[in-house]
């Protein structure tokens, strides 16, 4: 299903930016010679794909609106941007934009690491088409809204991640643009900060500005626009009201699903298929171990759905699976998948061993499957990561085969206060079930 200009809930105001069948195409090559190759090729004969990074986009933002562009990583959010900003061409369709634009897209875009923030100011200033002394006027509100001290007079390659963004957003907000554009910039600093941006962004929107927000923080996009646009595989999937358009995504991302109201429930499949989005190939992540085993894919799945997840609410029923390839003898085969907060703080860890379930030996090569059912904690809001490994030995005397880093990651999404206060709540051991064996 995909929603044009048509599906926009804010088609009656003035429009500030008006997308038209948007399209992005790349060139892809197998072999870096097939680029000539295709050059001089008398008969024109093509060694490239098409790549659609966008295709056919259309929507509308109005004057005193805020427009939210949700979507997981790879849906073509970026480029779209890029192309708002004029960084990037469209390969095809229409982009009206009115007005002056200033836009926040990645840290120190714009800047120069060897300049001092004053001297960047200026800089931005020179780049948007202010004159010294139009910045001069505009000096004392983006020093006192970036708030960093005496590190305004510092180059800017000595600043902490905060106080890039600090700055980066004072400037944008000091041009007084028709149409701000920001993306995810504001998930760097700190509450206060935050909290600051917010009531900037809010008061723009009261004086008629047209804001353009990327973000994953599904909260804020709720409470900050009025109406969003989820891209999905470079297309719009959605367009319209923020509770509708948000709650079809958060059913997307957490059970690959749309809501029972509006598609019917879902069919309850228990067998992870080989579809490559069904698994993560983990083959090439950073690893170390004492060989004799490699891990090749994961997955986690809700037992509700038998549906790939990466994004949970915590207290939901899933399965992480594991295949491995092993190469060599492993006389007390061992499986383990531990769970890290992303200060690499372990949450908990289960593995074969502690729930006491054997796995046959390895004499050569052959596969291995293990499966850990269990129910997902609730847990803080925020990102996860599972690391997975293959041992040999017993609990408490063992050597890792392979370790794989962040093999997986999940987003925590619970809103509750209780979860959002720091709270870490146990797992309960009796919901476990570790299944291994041997596929060869």
């Amino acid at each position: 299903m995909a929603v044009g200009v048509e599906g926009d809930v804010f088609n009656g105001g003035q429009a500030a930016i008006e997308a038209v069948g948007l399209t992005k195409v790349y060139k892809l090559y197998k072999h870096p010679l097939d680029r000539l190759k295709e050059a001089i090729h008398p008969f024109k004969k093509q060694y490239h794909s098409d790549f659609y990074a966008l295709k056919d986009v259309c929507f509308r933002a109005a004057k005193g609106r805020t427009v939210g562009i949700i979507g997981r990583n790879g849906a073509g959010k970026s480029t779209l941007l890029q192309i708002l900003t004029g960084v990037l061409t469209p390969t095809s369709g229409t982009l009206t934009k009115t007005g002056r634009l200033s836009a926040l897209l990645e840290l120190g875009t714009g800047f120069n690491p060897e300049l001092t923030g004053i001297e960047n100011c200026y800089f931005n200033g020179t780049l948007l088409g202010f004159t010294r002394a139009e910045m001069d006027e505009r000096l004392p509100d983006i020093t006192a809204f970036a708030d960093i001290g005496e590190f305004i007079y510092q180059p800017v390659k000595t600043y902490s991640s905060g106080m890039f963004v600090r700055l980066a957003f004072a400037v944008s907000v000091s041009v007084e643009p028709d149409i701000l554009i920001i993306d995810e910039a504001l998930s760097v600093g700190d509450i206060r900060f935050q909290i600051k941006c917010f009531r900037k962004i809010t008061d723009f929107k009261n004086r008629g500005k047209c804001i353009v927000l990327v973000s994953h923080d599904i909260g804020a996009i709720k409470r900050l626009c009025d109406s969003v646009v989820w891209l999905r595989d470079g297309q719009v999937y959605l367009n319209g009201d923020p509770e509708n358009v948000c709650k079809e995504y958060m059913a997307y991302m957490l059970y690959d699903a749309a809501t029972s109201e509006n598609k019917g429930v879902a069919a309850i499949n228990p067998v992870v298929s080989d579809d490559i989005t069904q698994w993560n190939d983990v083959r090439g992540y950073a690893s170390f171990g004492e060989g004799g085993a490699e891990i090749q894919r994961i997955a986690m799945i809700s037992c509700e759905t038998g549906r790939r997840v990466d994004m949970l609410k915590g207290g939901e029923k899933v399965k992480f699976l594991v295949e491995a390839a092993i190469t060599g003898g492993i006389a007390s085969p061992g499986c383990g998948i531990m769970l890290k907060d992303a200060y690499s703080t372990c949450i908990f860890t289960i593995n074969n061993y502690i729930y006491d379930v054997q796995i046959e030996p390895f004499t050569g090569k052959g596969s291995l499957r293990v499966e850990f059912e269990f129910i997902f904690p609730n847990l803080k809001a925020g990102s996860y990561s599972f690391s997975v490994s293959i041992s040999d030995g017993t609990v408490e005397n063992h050597i890792q085969n392979h370790w794989i880093h962040e093999a997986y990651v999940v987003h925590l999404i619970n809103s509750d206060i209780r979860y959002n206060m720091g709270c870490y709540f146990v797992i309960d051991n009796a919901s476990i079930k570790v299944a291994a064996a041997r596929v060869d």
